[in-house]
């Protein structure tokens, strides 16, 4: 169930009741599934960490992030060989390590079909943790992000549980929930070669204490059989991943025709909310952008997923000229940040419930912003 509320300062009294009330209020969606709540704060997450400033992925790209004032911080899990789940965006892990500069590992570069798709390169589950630990993570975008190369080689990959551990550190010395935000990548392929993701993912919430309503965790994906199933075993709330394109791999793969496009439909965002308490979208799919980059009339899926009981948790804001609306870009080069608090504004605007962010410090002024601006 989805703790809508997310004030640091609500008591546990006033939870309690809300989420009671709630459960009974909505029969027909996911069970103990509670609706919006009209005051419900921004949260800000931190896409895999402060990846605007440090590698994706690494012990201190969450570190900066939870110092910069993010909510959540994002591991995306992929399995070794040996079952333990760590943080890379890819499985493939050549733009994201050294594993190139690595010989004794040359004979494992080769060509799989991920999702589809022919890929090659260095995969984690070809890998032991132990033989992955002995890697070092480096910026995938260094033509964007060139200041992060400087901390290229200073950090491992890190496993799920010491994202948890960090978290749990954090919420102790910050005297603030700081909470988890793991995304499951490729699910059904890793199913195909018996490593699956959710049993690990269920196993580590629940040794951490983690599998319960209050958690602060969200569980993502941008498949939905295993949401399905996740939904039938754990208690935190589910976020379903809708791309700006494409379609769900495991629907793919099990000759269905259903789409991205379909799930943000009205009936499409009712079959959601069956398993789910949130969606992920591509920012995109709420602000549709022109040919030129610019931004058009917004979509009504904030109100129609907010019309389901559904969270809004868009993605990726980012500062970098390239990756911002034309409306919002400097002068400068692409790598050059242009004005992402308007960008960020603009989103507050239409009632989005929560934000991934590259750079977690722009993403909480601008909502310190809004809220002023509200008051």
């Amino acid at each position: 169930m989805h703790l809508r509320t997310r004030k640091i300062l609500m008591t546990t009294a006033v939870v309690t009741l809300f989420l009671s009330t709630a459960a009974a209020a909505q029969p027909a969606q996911r069970v103990g599934h509670p609706p919006r709540p009209k005051d419900a704060s921004l949260l800000v997450i931190g896409h895999r960490g402060a990846s605007g400033y440090r590698p994706e992925h690494t012990m201190a790209a969450y570190k900066l992030a939870i110092r910069l004032g993010a909510d959540y911080i994002e591991p995306d899990l992929v399995s070794t060989s040996d079952g333990i789940l760590v943080a890379r965006h890819e499985n493939e892990i050549s733009q994201t390590t050294d594993v190139d500069q690595h010989p004794e590992f040359a004979d494992r570069r080769t060509t799989k079909m991920i999702d589809g798709r022919p890929l090659t390169g260095w995969f984690t589950e070809d890998f032991t943790l132990r033989e992955l630990r002995t890697l070092r993570a480096k910026e995938r975008i260094p033509e964007i992000r060139e200041r992060n190369t400087l901390y290229d080689g200073r950090e491992l990959i890190p496993t799920f549980q010491q994202v948890i551990n960090l978290a749990k550190r954090a919420s102790r010395s910050r005297g603030r929930p700081i909470g988890i935000y793991p995304e499951t990548k490729h699910p059904t392929y890793f199913d195909s070669i018996g490593l699956s993701l959710e049993e690990p993912l269920v196993r580590a919430l629940r040794r951490n204490g983690l599998d319960r309503r209050k958690a602060a965790v969200f569980v993502q994906s941008f498949e939905t059989a295993n949401l399905r199933e996740l939904d039938k075993v754990i208690k935190v709330p589910l976020v379903q991943l809708i791309a700006g394109s494409g379609a769900p791999y495991d629907r793919v793969a099990a000759g269905s025709d259903e789409t991205y496009d379909d799930l943000v439909t009205p009936a499409g965002l009712r079959r959601v909310a069956l398993y789910a308490d949130g969606i992920g979208p591509d920012k995109n799919r709420i602000v549709p952008r022109d040919a030129g980059g610019f931004l058009q009339e917004p979509t009504s899926l904030v109100d129609d997923a907010h019309a389901e009981n559904l969270l809004v948790h868009p993605y990726t804001f980012r500062n970098e000229n390239v990756f911002l609306p034309a409306d919002y870009r400097s002068d400068g080069a692409p790598d050059d940040y242009g004005n992402a608090f308007a960008e960020y504004q603009r989103f507050f605007e239409l009632g989005i419930d929560g934000v991934f962010s590259d750079n977690p410090d722009t993403a909480v002024e601008a909502r310190r912003d809004f809220a002023a601006a509200r008051d």
